[in-house]
């Protein structure tokens, strides 16, 4: 086991930075992101991000994470950590978390010694922001009572991530230290747990436990509002946009089913029937995040911005005429066409409040991305 750092260059990048990430890489081609996740994660906390680029193949990098350092979660803008010596400052879980991230400084990837590329995710969260955070970004009227506690954010600081490489067939064991008075002896546990991790791995059977995920019956759904409400607040928000209070009002209804069964075999059949270009588990003691996405909010990468609105679905066809029959008409629906304009100008706006005045641009306008079931209308900014 070679690992990235010697000790003596682990120590003397621990004296300047609070994390330091230690890194192995094994052959990957007998291993699945999903059986990684099964054999380092298994029912603790943990996550895995998966890609399926346009729908059709797998993008380079998959990442699973084990064993994170600490967890922060904020609940009705109480933020708390399940580590004593994390610095929690501030109520507001946006204000907390970038603190938390300034605080832990991490040595340039060029010192790393990783082999190959550095992987985009190596250090850092992983986690979520809760749909009502946006009160803390935007002064908006109480919402509505909260009859589920959840987060409004939880974020697991990584600290060991594999990160799956379909392009060279490996896997990077990536153990990321947060420095404590022995840098030496962060050391020498690191390799402990690398070599844990590469002695379980070792271990993976690539067939056994690959079958389909099984349910052996549908539950109903429960919406939260009736339909004649649901329509009631539709002619509402028509109401306001027409007399101008608002630009885009987008009801919604929250369906809830009863499931007994396990958070990673509802992942693994979700990722089955619809693989999309963000599918992702995040495991936190009880309370589990699962979902497959077309769709990019943003992206921050060497001092850009990007964002990829989405706006405007048709089905697949059944063959490529019918295929192409259905984008011309999806082009040419002056309602899809207006709604995903909106969109563009939504964007331009969230971006413009963010980055250098006059730098906004729009690359791609109006394309059509295909993905296993649906056709989407996509524009880049």
């Amino acid at each position: 086991m070679q690992p990235s750092l010697s000790k003596e260059a682990f120590v003397e990048l621990a004296a300047h930075h609070r994390v330091v990430p230690v890194a192995v890489e094994i052959l990957g081609d007998r291993l699945t992101p999903v059986a990684v996740f099964s054999a380092l994660v298994g029912d603790q906390d943990g996550f895995l991000l998966e890609s399926v680029e346009g729908g059709e193949r797998w993008a380079r990098w998959s990442f699973i994470g084990w064993e994170p350092a600490f967890t922060v979660r904020s609940v009705a803008g109480e933020s708390t950590a399940d580590h004593g010596d994390v610095p929690i400052e501030g109520s507001d879980p946006l204000t907390v978390l970038e603190h938390l991230v300034s605080h832990y400084s991490v040595p340039p990837e060029d010192s790393l010694g990783f082999p190959g590329d550095v992987p985009p995710l190596h250090t850092g969260a992983v986690g979520f922001l809760a749909y009502d955070a946006v009160r803390y970004v935007e002064h908006l009227p109480d919402g509505p009572p909260d009859d589920r506690g959840l987060p409004e954010m939880l974020w697991q600081f990584v600290g060991g991530v594999a990160a799956f490489d379909r392009l060279r067939d490996t896997v990077l064991l990536i153990r990321n230290v947060f420095v404590g008075d022995d840098p030496a002896a962060d050391y020498d546990d690191a390799l402990t747990r690398l070599s844990d991790a590469v002695e379980r791995l070792g271990t993976v059977d690539p067939v056994r436990g690959s079958g389909r995920p099984h349910f052996s019956e549908r539950p109903d759904s429960v919406p939260n509002m009736e339909r004649a409400d649901f329509e009631d607040a539709v002619r509402r928000a028509v109401g306001h946009i027409m007399a101008g209070d608002a630009f885009q009002i987008v009801p919604s209804i929250r369906f809830e089913v009863d499931f007994h069964g396990d958070a990673f075999a509802l992942y693994r059949a979700l990722r089955l029937v619809n693989p999309s270009p963000f599918m992702f588990i995040v495991r936190s003691g009880d309370v589990a995040v699962v979902g497959s996405s077309p769709e990019l909010m943003s992206r921050v990468r060497d001092g850009r911005v990007y964002s990829r609105p989405i706006a405007g679905t048709r089905p697949r066809g059944d063959d490529q005429p019918t295929d192409l029959a259905l984008e011309r008409e999806l082009l040419a629906d002056p309602k899809e066409r207006a709604e995903h304009v909106m969109l563009i100008d939504l964007a331009r706006n969230d971006l413009g409040r963010v980055c250098v005045h006059g730098s906004v641009q729009v690359d791609d306008l109006m394309v059509i991305e295909r993905y296993s079931h649906v056709m989407h209308i996509v524009s880049g900014i």
